[in-house]
């Protein structure tokens, strides 16, 4: 059986969401649908669609006049202490997850598809944003086992908010260790 494609608002969430990730569009950046549809070529309501989706993850915010900006990165979201905090997330909610994967007995199914994420960061080591996104696949395949959508979307944004930070501090030369 064919695979079914994606809809139109799924790619048009999936390219800005990218962008809004490797800082094609960068913190801060003002956006419009007309500027989204006509850089994705397609028509206003799978854009205005994926803008939605893209509010409620945090990733774009609108005014009180519905002008829409790339959220911002501030000097708080860089700070140590707030970094350290989400890595504690991720290890509160990972140290679960590794757990129920050795006691479920499916250890050697999560053992190949763990792997499968790990050579897939190997290959791509040397570009840095590449590296990021396999990480968070690979980090995502371990929360998997927990078999929970909401849990997912919340660590999917935890993973992306850590991407963008990364990406800004870099490219800002603020090396976040």
């Amino acid at each position: 059986m064919a695979e079914k494609s994606p809809s139109l608002a799924t790619q048009a969430y999936e390219t800005i969401k990218e962008n809004i990730m490797n800082l094609t569009y960068p913190p801060g950046m003002v956006l419009t649908e007309a500027m989204l549809t006509k850089e994705l070529g397609m028509s206003r309501s799978p854009v205005r669609t994926a803008i939605q989706m893209l509010q409620v993850e945090g990733l774009i915010v609108s005014d009180y006049y519905k002008s829409m900006t790339v959220k911002e990165i501030t000097e708080e979201d860089i700070n140590q202490k707030d970094i350290n905090e989400i890595y504690q997330l991720r290890e509160l909610l990972e140290g679960p997850a590794f757990h129920l994967i050795f006691t479920s007995g499916r250890y050697e199914e999560y053992s190949y598809r763990i792997e499968e994420k790990i050579v897939r960061m190997c290959a791509v080591v040397g570009d840095l944003y590449e590296w990021e996104i396999a990480d968070t696949a690979m980090h995502m395949e371990i929360i998997s086992i927990l078999d929970n959508e909401r849990i997912n979307r919340i660590y999917e944004n935890n993973l992306s908010e850590l991407i963008r930070i990364g990406q800004y501090s870099i490219r800002n030369g603020m090396g976040i260790p």
